[in-house]
């Protein structure tokens, strides 16, 4: 990893309509880390990834992505920064209607000219890379949970990006069909140099994959915690913090 940060959130206020969840929150991710977003149920984990994604415009503050202002960025400018990271979302959101091969194929028709045998090839590599070779021309309905989240990975991988957003990538998933995801997260970074930001609340996947985490509150709307997960679990000064990283019940020591 580099000391120069890959994204950047800056004193972002964020929220929906005159409700206010987040407020002044910043920090950092570097370049080929695995950094997580967690909190408990209303903390604003889903709220500030679609603000980092460019889904919905803050209130106030800044994302910057490799130092380009991706907030104030237009036209071509924000087309690139889109360029550079791919996201999957809770469900998948694969098109039915269409086959794998399809699905993966739809950014590469968005944002190139490639020949539609480059396109296919691509999206063979991209299946082959998580472990769904021979796949490309089933349907989403054909495949299971865990296949479906693989190939959105797949789809979110089309452009090369340098920086994933998984938004509860284990959701709806079994133990086993996790540890597999979490494996294959970790493989992707390790062999592509990818940055991963995560949103999730499940414990097994944060000991396993993150290099960091930042934890949300929502009676604060910001940051309560930010470090590795052991380190907090043992030694975070706030309760609230270790009884979350514990699985422990919430009692009055929250503050």
């Amino acid at each position: 990893m580099t000391d120069a940060p890959l994204i950047q959130v800056d004193r972002l206020v964020g929220g929906y309509g005159e409700t206010v969840i987040l407020d002044d929150v910043s920090f950092s991710v570097a370049p080929g880390e695995v950094f997580v977003i967690l909190g408990g149920s209303g903390c604003g984990k889903s709220t500030l990834l679609k603000h980092m994604i460019g889904l919905k415009a803050p209130r106030s503050g800044r994302v910057l992505i490799g130092g380009e202002d991706f907030t104030a960025a237009t036209g071509d400018d924000h087309r690139a920064i889109l360029r550079r990271f791919g996201v999957t979302y809770q469900s998948g959101a694969l098109f039915g209607s269409l086959t794998i091969r399809e699905n993966i194929r739809l950014p590469m028709e968005e944002f190139t000219t490639l020949p539609d045998e480059a396109m296919d090839l691509a999206a063979r590599i991209k299946l082959s890379l998580v472990g769904l070779s021979g796949y490309e021309e089933h349907m989403p309905a054909e495949l299971s949970g865990g296949m479906r989240k693989r190939a959105a990975l797949a789809r979110a991988m089309a452009l090369d990006p340098d920086i994933m957003f998984l938004d509860e990538p284990s959701a709806g998933l079994d133990p086993v069909t996790s540890a597999g995801l979490d494996e294959l997260i970790l493989s992707l970074r390790d062999s592509l140099g990818m940055t991963f930001v995560v949103v999730t609340h499940e414990l097994p996947s944060i000991y396993t994959i993150a290099d960091r985490v930042i934890m949300l509150d929502k009676r604060t709307r910001g940051i309560i915690a930010e470090g590795r997960p052991n380190d907090l679990k043992d030694h975070s000064d706030n309760p609230w913090v270790r009884h979350f990283f514990n699985r422990k019940a919430e009692s009055d020591e929250q503050p």
